[in-house]
């Protein structure tokens, strides 16, 4: 055999016994994930989702609307075409738009608070008030526009942006059906929600934050087994094998990955190129003396993780990791240190970045960024800082100011010489995931400061 299976760990746990954030220092310097936590059974899921969502509309929106100074906020999609926020403003269990569906937002102020409306055939629960019974297309948006009318917004949120796919969920066709039932006086007042869009997907609320450490620690558990003599036996099992097995056993833990696992080696005395076999998605048979990477990425209670960690397959006459190799980790925390260290708020993704390159050179560490967002997508809305194939200014996305009570993939390599590699450069290449709370960077579900083991 090649690996030998794991038990499946999956038990049902109440919303409030997830993990909550343990003291400050320990969150900071990291600490190891041994197996995945529980997870919820579906049904369980469902009432969570919808408790955070519910926490979300009642408390977040109306916040967020009157910071982005829209009066009202109109959401339009249809079937096999939904909007990129719909699903996040619907309650458990809906699967997509049916035919056409419109939900309306409108702020009656401090005390009355946000109206929610849907003008749909198919009704939301309670989270939404139906406002239309039925009827041909032609009376749907008739309905929509007697709703406007009567309300009489000022300004008018639709989600069409030039830059970000986030804020440019209306279809062509929904915009110009929307213009006509609207008329040319209401017309005028329609104006971009794509800073609410953005605002909406980027910030996390406290009760978020309190299972986010559940959702990190699930995708650091399957790592910590993949990486492990359970699955891997060297000169036997491939990189493939660990990507499929990890693929796996996320399925079986029912938890969706929004991309297929990676697995990968470095070998001492091999040059590594962008196209190279051991270093890409190529199988590739794991020997002792191997440096392991992986990269994986969940989806649970709506929320995502994105997660890469290293590993070591020891040689045959070694009991530890070579001295060098835990240099490179601590290079790679470091790198990390000086990244988060930047965060401020106010601050562009851009500049972020920019200050992140100036500490690494000033030490001499051979760095490359790319950080992004994290939440309801991998990668999300929000500042981006550095990509792969550009350490200089992203335009836009980069432009984009930091929030507090935001999440983050926080990612990026350093390349260091490894003395019993002779002098071998490695990349360390790490991501671990992070709150910002206005003030300091914390790592939601730990961080990876000691070299996963194959023995």
């Amino acid at each position: 055999m090649r690996f030998l299976p794991r038990l499946v760990f999956a038990a049902a746990l109440p919303l409030n016994c997830a993990l909550a954030f343990a003291q400050q220092d320990t969150w900071d310097q990291g600490y190891e994930v041994a197996k995945p936590p529980a997870v919820l059974a579906e049904r369980d899921r469902a009432d969570a989702i919808n408790r955070l969502l519910r926490d979300r509309l009642d408390n977040l929106l109306p916040r967020l609307m009157r910071e982005t100074g829209l009066d009202m906020w109109v959401v339009i999609n249809r079937e096999y075409a939904e909007d990129p926020v719909y699903l996040t403003l619907v309650p458990e269990p809906v699967f997509a738009a049916r035919r056409t569906t419109i939900l309306v937002f409108f702020d009656r102020g401090e005390e009355k608070g946000i109206e929610r409306l849907t003008v749909s055939r198919y009704a939301l629960g309670d989270f939404y008030d139906g406002s239309w019974e039925g009827g041909s297309l032609d009376e749907q948006w008739e309905r929509l526009a007697a709703i406007v009318k009567e309300r009489d917004p000022k300004r008018i949120g639709i989600n069409k942006s030039e830059h970000w796919a986030f804020g440019d969920g209306l279809s062509k066709g929904l915009s110009d059906r929307l213009e006509r039932a609207l008329g040319p006086q209401l017309q005028d007042r329609l104006v971009s929600a794509q800073e609410l869009c953005i605002r909406w997907l980027e910030t996390r609320t406290d009760a978020e934050l309190e299972i986010y450490p559940q959702l990190v620690q699930l995708a650091r558990g399957v790592i910590a087994e993949a990486f492990s003599n359970d699955v891997i036996t060297p000169g036997v099992t491939t990189t493939a094998d660990v990507r499929w097995w990890m693929r796996q056993r996320f399925t079986d833990l029912g938890l969706p990955v929004w991309f297929q696992p990676y697995c990968n080696v470095q070998r001492r005395g091999h040059v590594y190129e962008a196209d190279d076999p051991f270093y890409g998605i190529h199988e590739t048979i794991i020997q002792r003396g191997d440096i392991l990477h992986t990269d994986v990425g969940i989806h649970y209670l709506r929320l995502c993780t994105d997660t890469q960690e290293m590993g070591y397959v020891l040689r045959a006459d070694e009991k530890d990791v070579p001295a060098g190799l835990k240099q490179a980790m601590a290079v790679g925390n470091r790198f990390q240190d000086h990244l988060t260290s930047s965060y401020v708020v106010g601050r562009t993704g851009n500049e972020i970045l920019a200050a992140t390159i100036a500490k690494c050179e000033s030490e001499s560490i051979l760095v490359s960024v790319y950080t992004h967002p994290l939440g309801f997508f991998g990668h999300a809305a929000g500042p981006t800082i550095g990509m792969w194939d550009n350490q200089g200014p992203t335009p836009v996305r980069g432009d984009w100011k930091l929030f507090p009570n935001t999440c983050y993939a926080i990612e990026g390599n350093v390349k260091v010489r490894v003395p019993e590699w002779d002098d071998q450069l490695v990349q360390i290449k790490l991501e671990q995931d992070a709150v910002f709370d206005g003030e300091k960077v914390i790592y939601i579900g730990g961080r990876q400061t000691r070299w996963h083991i194959v023995r």
